[in-house]
């Protein structure tokens, strides 16, 4: 049971993403400290290698002298609980056993002072397609709104196997891909930039737990094996997509680069803001049916912040708004007996609400380029331009504290 009450004796901002309650995972370095696992709280850094070898926390060292989470995250979910609880009381106010220690300033690091890293090896990437309202949409622009969604969309979690290389933490910098394209009315194909560059506000979450090829998880154990979520921006280039998807789906269109925020929010932390999913009518099959509060309560936004201009939000959602959760996808994808990793990261599919601001991807917000967003600076936008940067930001909240998964922000190099 989450105390929202508790206080650290690191000073937190009110508006912080990082409170006591939180505790997020990552991997960073310093000047001075190679990569390693670290904890946020407020804008500070806790060094779990520095707490490990001063004896603070009982768990073998080697776990946080890695340059990712993953062997961490194979402890499983109760060794997890069982740490961040530690970790929990020696932040908490009342607790000098670190804040009075001589030992304080190896393990306390600035965040300013850090260079964050990719929080994962992720061997394999699975997106969903896992919002109706996104998916409605997109079936209205490009078929007709009485067959907006495939026949089969309302019965399973729909997804495709993703480019696991290309994911990267942000900030980051990725260059307008390239591709073949064709217009309606073009006799052929042609090759070059993606003019419809895009966004995708998107989740995912991360597995911790390894299954043998033909073992599959049930639905209501698959929360188990899913240790924390990140904030995902799965980066788009929808006219390279339109001339490629049939019959296989995305390729060149999403393998170029996806942007992951740098902390991991564990479930534990999540738990608090579960609640109720989208009605799933009709009926899903046995496998994929769910007793508990499916989804969570997360707000999401993305801002565009032009070449030496301002950043402005552009668009609202949430994580709610999900019609399919996290442990029916993990269910549907290994009950033909996928087997699955530590690390591999499962993005949601844009996020999108029934409102128009709550639309997670330009493709919606301009309605396929047809209602431009004008920004304050008085520039439009139909897709993003070169020098653009997009910046997402992700927290649950509750009783004035913020459960935050920091940014993913991704600015538009030119094509190459």
């Amino acid at each position: 049971m989450t105390d929202f009450n508790l206080k650290s004796w690191v000073e937190t901002n009110p508006n912080s993403d990082f409170p006591l309650q939180n505790l997020p995972f990552g991997i960073f370095s310093t000047s001075k400290k190679t990569p390693r696992v670290g904890v946020a709280i407020g804008d500070k850094i806790m060094d779990l290698l520095e707490l490990a070898n001063n004896n603070f926390i009982e768990a073998d060292e080697a776990l946080f002298d890695q340059t990712t989470l993953n062997d961490l995250m194979a402890q499983g979910r109760p060794f997890a609980t069982k740490l961040r609880n530690r970790i929990m009381e020696l932040l908490t106010s009342t607790n000098d056993e670190v804040k009075d220690s001589t030992h304080r300033g190896s393990i306390m690091v600035n965040l300013s002072e850090a260079t964050m890293h990719m929080p994962v090896h992720v061997g394999d990437y699975t997106d969903f397609y896992s919002s109706e309202d996104h998916a409605r949409n997109v079936g209205t622009m490009f078929r007709d709104p009485e067959n907006a969604l495939l026949p089969n969309w309302k019965h399973l979690p729909v997804g495709y196997h993703g480019r696991a290389s290309s994911i990267v933490v942000s900030p980051a910098e990725i260059h307008r891909p390239k591709g073949q394209t064709k217009a309606d009315d073009a006799p052929a194909p042609t090759f070059g930039p993606t003019r419809l560059f895009d966004f995708e506000l998107e989740m995912a979450f991360i597995t911790c737990k390894q299954t043998k090829l033909g073992e599959s998880i049930p639905v209501d154990e698959a929360e188990n094996a899913i240790w924390g979520m990140v904030v995902f921006n799965d980066l788009s280039a929808r006219d390279i997509q339109k001339w490629e998807y049939v019959p296989l789906g995305p390729f060149l269109a999403k393998n170029f680069g996806s942007v992951v925020s740098p902390w991991v929010v564990t479930m534990d932390a999540l738990e608090p803001f579960r609640t109720n999913g989208y009605v799933q009518d009709p009926e899903v099959l046995p496998y994929l049916k769910y007793s508990k509060d499916a989804n969570f309560d997360i707000h999401l936004e993305v801002a565009l912040q032009p070449e030496n201009g301002k950043a402005e939000t552009i668009c609202t959602s949430n994580y709610k708004f999900m019609y399919w959760n996290m442990n029916q996808q993990l269910a549907h994808q290994t009950v033909n007996g996928c087997n699955i990793n530590v690390g591999d990261m499962y993005a949601s599919g844009t996020i999108s609400g029934p409102d128009k601001n709550q639309f997670g991807s330009m493709l919606e917000l301009t309605w396929r380029g047809t209602k431009p967003i004008t920004l304050a600076d008085g520039t439009e936008r139909k897709f993003m331009l070169d020098g653009d940067t997009c910046i997402m930001r992700g927290y649950a909240e509750k009783e004035g504290v913020r459960i935050g998964f920091g940014e993913a922000v991704v600015k538009i190099l030119p094509a190459t």
